[in-house]
């Protein structure tokens, strides 16, 4: 398995009515979460210990919040937000 990034709970749900441009935004920085956490966690599915924190992040026209998964190798966006902004 390899790292990747995913939609969790009703944040896919949330991303069907969302503008293309703010899920551009988002999806772009997931994928920089993704490299980061790859780098990060070298061998991730020996991870030993707690998760780290989520957090949120905010991208053009809104913001998302996230969880890291080491054991999973994944990236979940929980919730989107779209501002308008």
């Amino acid at each position: 398995m390899s790292w990747a990034w995913e939609y969790a709970f009703g944040a896919e749900e949330a991303a069907r009515t969302a503008p293309p441009v703010f899920l551009t935004a988002v999806e772009h920085r997931a994928a920089e979460l993704v490299r980061a956490a790859e780098a990060r966690y070298l061998h991730g599915r020996a991870h030993v210990g707690d998760d780290p924190k989520g957090g949120d992040i905010t991208v053009p026209g809104g913001m998302f919040t996230y969880q890291i998964v080491v054991r999973d190798e994944r990236v979940h966006v929980v919730q989107i937000t779209y501002l308008g902004f």
